[in-house]
């Protein structure tokens, strides 16, 4: 899915150029702009990239769009969110350690890094978020419209810490049906939804966060039943390679 966040970053590259143009410069209609992003999977795990997971929407997109042959990522969630959302490297902006240099998940960026959605409003840009944050601050305090916030990324089923626009909702109990994947693209859905219903001629900058696949992986069962033991390991975690037991 990286290579989702390939095109993406390069359609966003292209609304941050016309946001650096006077409004009365743009000839064409803004474009409005979904950036998807999943947390670490590897580029090569979709089907358009030569994976055996059947992905045929994400493929669709990728042989209508862009596709890199070289990339380079922060190789970390909470630091890539902050690269993508800011175009700063994370350690620029205090969400990632280097030598010398005090950052990380919990860091707070500077007051100059500003993250996209306050630079999109000045053209003209309603914009929206749905799913993982893991950013310091909160969406709407830092330029989003509307936001669906899953606070609680390791419980994929029953998330205890929700925020929609900022403020918390009740957790979600248990067996309730509920399944943060579903529910993460669902918000995203209604928040078109309402733009397109309340403002259809403004453009929209839509950033969809799904958790999936970052560990701990909570998996629907009939996905799992899809994949059957595909992945299943040989030997046991008591074992080497070498058939040698492990100490305990």
């Amino acid at each position: 899915m990286r290579n989702l966040i390939k095109i993406s970053s390069v359609t966003l590259l292209s609304v941050l150029f016309f946001v650096q143009c006077n409004k009365e410069e743009i000839k064409t209609k803004q474009p409005n702009v979904m950036l998807i992003m999943v947390d670490d999977m590897g580029y090569s795990d979709i089907g358009s990239y030569g994976g055996e997971i059947k992905t045929p929407h994400l493929d669709k997109l990728a042989s209508n769009g862009l596709r890199f042959s070289n990339f380079n990522n922060a190789a970390r969630c909470w630091a890539s969110r902050a690269s993508l959302l800011t175009g700063y490297y994370p350690q620029q902006i205090g969400r990632d350690n280097a030598p010398g240099i005090k950052g990380g998940a919990f860091a707070d960026r500077p007051e100059w890094a500003s993250l996209v959605p306050k630079h999109l409003k000045k053209a003209g840009y309603r914009s929206y978020h749905s799913g993982k944050w893991h950013i310091d601050g909160r969406p709407i305090t830092s330029g989003f419209d509307r936001s669906y916030l899953l606070g609680d990324q390791a419980r994929f089923f029953s998330p205890q810490k929700l925020y929609v626009d900022d403020k918390p909702i009740p957790a979600i109990e248990r067996g309730s049906g509920y399944y943060a994947t579903i529910a993460t693209a669902e918000k995203a859905i209604d928040h078109l939804k309402e733009h397109s219903e309340n403002y259809a001629d403004t453009p929209f900058f839509s950033y969809v966060a799904f958790t999936a696949p970052h560990f701990p992986l909570h998996a629907l069962p009939e996905d799992i039943e899809a994949v059957g033991d595909r992945y299943a390991k040989v030997g046991t975690r008591s074992e080497k390679s070498d058939g040698r037991k492990l100490k305990s």
